[in-house]
């Protein structure tokens, strides 16, 4: 019943269905982030909360990326409306996957950067293979994070460490994300199967409390939603920006930027 296929996303059920692995399916594209992908991941994780899961496991097809962020060609041309409507849309989908009844584990493999780093920090677990990279790389192209990363991170990591990787855009390898608590393990092998034993581990306790557990966990943090909405709209302000447009311009063109403050 479960099992059944989006254009960019593949479910995979397993363990009777309790358990169930969203596979994000834009391989050739680095699974990045576009408003497609962004629906269908929103419709999915909408039906998927009726069923009776005990855990939800989120993963990138593909060996190269989780997801190396949102679709740069899409949002370029964007104007501040636009822009602040893609990330309040974009917050609303990762805010569903953050509420999402039961347990939920990001299997990090290869790229988890701008939009994909804060998909990730939406689970309530991330896992790390040897080859994970993640950042929050959005000051390079003129923007900042849109998608809950500046609430996220600093809440994951701590303000100042936060700070410093979103206005450097650095990348983080996978052994520095375990130590600045970005991430909960480093896996020497497949992450997605380390992920599963995990799922399982927590399927076997009494599932009314392990939801209740994680909804208590949730709901201590009561300034998140006013966060986002002021990121949604300092993210939209970018798009008045000339600087917005030098540095999406200059990615799509492989260029260095020339940034001009303005």
């Amino acid at each position: 019943m479960l099992s059944f296929q989006h254009e960019t996303l593949l479910i995979e059920p397993s363990d009777g269905g309790s358990i169930v692995t969203i596979r994000l399916n834009r391989p050739k594209a680095l699974n990045a982030l576009n408003s497609t992908l962004i629906r269908q991941l929103d419709l999915v994780l909408e039906a998927l909360a009726t069923h009776d899961l005990r855990a939800l496991i989120l993963t990138g097809a593909g060996s190269r990326a989780f997801a190396a962020g949102a679709d740069i060609k899409e949002m370029v041309n964007h104007s501040v409306d636009e822009a602040q409507t893609m990330s309040t849309r974009g917050q609303r989908t990762l805010r569903r996957l953050e509420d999402f009844p039961a347990p939920t584990i990001a299997a990090v493999h290869g790229f988890a950067l701008g939009g994909g780093c804060e998909l990730a920090m939406c689970c309530d677990i991330i896992l790390a293979s040897t080859r994970a990279v993640f950042g929050q790389p959005e000051v390079k192209i003129g923007v900042i994070p849109g998608f809950g990363g500046t609430q996220r991170l600093v809440r994951r990591v701590g303000a100042q460490r936060a700070l410093e990787l979103m206005m450097s855009g650095r990348n983080v390898q996978a052994d520095e994300a375990l130590r600045i608590g970005l991430a909960l393990d480093v896996v020497h092998g497949d992450v997605h199967e380390a992920a599963l034993t995990m799922a399982r581990q927590f399927a076997s306790n009494a599932p009314l409390a392990v939801r209740r557990v994680k909804r208590a966990v949730l709901d201590a943090d009561t300034l998140l939603r006013a966060g986002l909405a002021n990121e949604a709209e300092l993210f939209g302000a970018c798009f008045a920006d000339d600087d917005q447009r030098e540095g999406m311009v200059s990615f799509i063109e492989r260029r260095p930027p020339v940034y001009r403050g303005r």
